[in-house]
């Protein structure tokens, strides 16, 4: 239940819907014992035909005789009706049954109704605010978790939650409610026939309980193997053409049964003893009801301290307990189950966000003079990829970073972009630290343009209008023609409307990299960060590429990170890095003249 207190301030926004759950609940509850309590009348005219009905109306003489009050009272205004007509006093005693289960059955689809608002809206709200923690939390975060178990916490467990939910409020409200004023009519039907049954029920509960010990943790092995094969899945879909370009689908098919096969072992256990809850507390129930036939019996027949016609509706009595008794063994259950998905989604909307904005972030509108890198030390994990790295890039200038895979160039657009924060030192726009700046405020002065173009499955122009939702179809076409993608976007049947498919799989790879850098080019940022922009492309793409980017770049300050030693020669300045350190720095004819690392690099491309 600890879980679930923390998942309940999310159905706040809801409680209208729930307490009016809560009275149609308490109605639905004192109709159905009620609706036993009225067979009383209906069987003595059956049975008890020659007693004599009573001619003056009884008086209340007390709680103790509640019972033969009520049963009198009725009885009088029954026999006053049908004047001694048999059928007529049967009729209005069967309609009297009939409007109070009909009554009965309103409440409770009146309490489903409104529970229906809440539980929808609860689910609503707990996908909204994990999707909104999702994108915020730090790329280091998704490193250590699969995607797929994200997916499945957001999904399946959230779902699980949801119908926990209905779970909860029967188990505080309405049948726990539906056995209380069932107890105070049997109690009024007879004291000691009810004291006797309540010597088997704790005996019954505990049996029941005893059985759902295990079923959080059960139910916790359950989700997580659900979040390890959703991960087999995705990563599949993501690798499909490597999967297939290396004869891999046998591994990946067992890997995906091996998950599978868990899954189906933990579902058996966890079913099989959620399913032992309803013939256990059935069975248990029934054995209840036979000692109490037993018991009643002698009453009615050796004893004559009970009537015929009480017994049978306390007996009614009786089992109509056995049906809430059981709703809430499944509850308890399904409370478990959900407590075991409510802590798997409370892990991620309670994990702590370290790149999140200071109470007192700035917002930076504009970038006037530098960005400097002061002495900053990074790692990822334990050892060091960036090492007392210092650089200043002034206004307008490109600065190109270039040297071996490993030497720290992408950390440094990782680190500028704030998907991490140093460990030591600081990175300052025109003198304020990066980390002094709301986030959204610092990527509002970045572009970026990647070695693997991202897009979504949607429009060119939507993807496009992602850093600028209010440009026109003239801006967007301006940036195509930049980005020198116009020559290829004007021939597709809808033009900028053209679906893209999954991550831009419709088009070829210098496609996707000029959208991408059409992307930034419509955002019109001040910074450009290019990562390694052109390196996977062919040399007839990248020409195009390079002259998009030369393009792009004119008057504007831009960090490119560079694999093809010859897209940065007319770079301001290049910075050559080696084990997270600058080991040189300079133009390009200066660095060749030095025959310093750099020339090498160059000597090596150009062999290859």
């Amino acid at each position: 239940m600890n879980y679930f207190k923390k998942i309940f301030r999310f159905a706040l926004p809801y409680k209208t819907y729930g307490i009016l759950n809560v009275i149609c609940n308490i109605f639905y509850a004192l109709f159905s014992a009620l609706s036993f309590i009225a067979l009383i009348p209906m069987l003595d005219i059956l049975f008890e035909k020659d007693k004599v009905k009573p001619t003056v109306e009884p008086v209340y003489t007390g709680i103790s005789n509640l019972k033969d009050y009520f049963k009198e009272y009725l009885a009088f205004h029954v026999n006053e009706y049908a004047q001694n007509d048999a059928s007529k006093a049967l009729l209005l005693v069967i309609s009297l049954v009939i409007v109070l289960f009909l009554l009965k059955n309103v409440f409770n689809y009146l309490a489903m109704y409104f529970i229906t608002f809440l539980r929808n809206g609860v689910l609503k709200d707990l996908r909204n605010v994990l999707y909104n923690k999702t994108v915020a939390l730090p790329l280091s975060y998704f490193s250590e978790k699969r995607k797929g178990d994200v997916m499945a916490r957001i999904g399946t467990d959230v779902l699980e939650i949801q119908h926990s939910f209905l779970s909860i409020l029967e188990l505080i409200v309405r049948e726990p409610l539906t056995i209380i004023f069932t107890i105070i009519m049997m109690l009024l039907i007879s004291v000691k026939l009810t004291v006797f049954v309540f010597i088997f029920i704790p005996v019954s509960g505990f049996i029941i309980s005893a059985i759902g010990k295990s079923l959080k943790r059960k139910s916790d092995r359950v989700q997580k193997e659900q979040g390890t094969f959703l991960s087999t899945l995705e990563e599949t879909l993501s690798g499909l053409r490597i999967i297939k370009g290396f004869n891999a689908e046998n591994k990946f098919n067992e890997k995906f049964q091996e998950s599978t096969g868990r899954f189906y072992r933990f579902s058996n256990k966890l079913l099989n003893r959620q399913n032992l809850a309803s013939p256990t507390s059935e069975f248990l129930g029934i054995t209840v009801i036979a000692i109490l036939l037993w018991y009643g019996g002698r009453m009615v027949l050796v004893e004559g301290t009970l009537d015929g016609s009480s017994f049978i509706a306390y007996m009614g009595l009786a089992y109509n307990i056995l049906t809430p008794a059981k709703a809430i063994s499944k509850a308890s259950y399904g409370v478990k189950r959900g407590n075991a998905a409510a802590e798997r989604v409370l892990e991620i909307i309670e994990t702590d966000n370290p790149l999140k904005d200071k109470p007192d972030a700035v917002v930076k509108d504009s970038f006037d003079k530098e960005i400097r890198f002061e002495a900053i030390t990074f790692k990822y994990e334990d050892e060091n990829v960036l090492e007392s790295f210092s650089l200043t890039i002034p206004k307008g200038k490109t600065v190109a970073l270039v040297g071996q895979s490993g030497s720290g160039k992408s950390t440094i657009a990782n680190l500028i972009t704030r998907f991490y924060d140093v460990n030591q030192g600081k990175i300052t726009i025109d003198g304020i630290d990066i980390r002094d700046l709301k986030i959204h405020s610092l990527r509002s002065q970045l572009g970026i343009v990647t070695q693997d173009a991202i897009l979504f499955n949607d429009t060119i122009k939507n993807n496009l209008l992602l850093g600028v939702e209010s440009a026109t179809d003239d801006e967007i076409i301006g940036a195509l023609k930049i980005a020198n993608a116009w020559e290829f976007v004007k021939d597709l049947p809808s033009g900028i409307d053209t679906n893209i498919g999954d991550s831009g799989n419709k088009l070829s790879g210098g496609q996707k990299q000029r959208l991408s850098i059409a992307r930034a080019v419509l955002k019109n940022p001040p910074i450009m960060i290019l990562d390694e922009a052109t390196s996977a492309l062919d040399t007839e793409s990248e020409r195009l590429v390079q002259d998009a980017l030369e393009k792009m770049m004119q008057n504007r300050t831009s960090i490119v990170i560079a694999h093809r030693l010859s897209t940065i020669q007319k770079a301001d300045t290049i910075v050559v890095m080696q084990k997270g350190q600058i080991v040189e720095q300079g133009k390009h004819k200066e660095l060749l003249e030095n025959e310093g690392i750099y020339n090498k690099l160059v000597e090596m491309q150009s062999l290859a």
